[in-house]
């Protein structure tokens, strides 16, 4: 891959890291323990907000997950492994990188 193409692909996952840093600094509120008051919060209101944090956890774990594999990718950049399969070490798809440049693995190896 020619290094005008890597370094594309270096400032796309840069950017996408920025950005999932970002919201997950703007959603730690969602995911505080919630109180348990019944003077100030009612019982379905209760559940309302544990059901939201549940669900602002899970976006978390999804978006660490993804920092890990967009980590992964910039140093398969600086290694000179960025667009290999790791699983049959052949060429990844550019059309793939360029939908999720985080992937290491090509299609088929992928749906296996």
């Amino acid at each position: 891959m020619e290094n005008v193409q890597l370094d594309r692909f270096r400032n796309r996952l840069i950017e996408l890291r920025t950005e999932l840093e970002n919201i997950a600094v703007s959603s730690r509120d969602a995911t505080r323990p919630v109180e348990f008051d019944q003077a100030r919060v009612g019982r379905l209101s209760r559940m309302d907000a544990m059901q939201a944090q549940q669900m602002a956890q899970a976006a978390n774990r999804r978006r660490e997950q993804q920092l890990i594999k967009i980590n992964g990718a910039l140093r398969r950049i600086e290694s000179g492994n960025f667009g290999f399969c790791s699983g049959c070490g052949d060429e990844i798809d550019q059309r793939r990188l360029w939908a999720d440049p985080s992937a290491n693995k090509c299609v088929p190896c992928a749906s296996k």
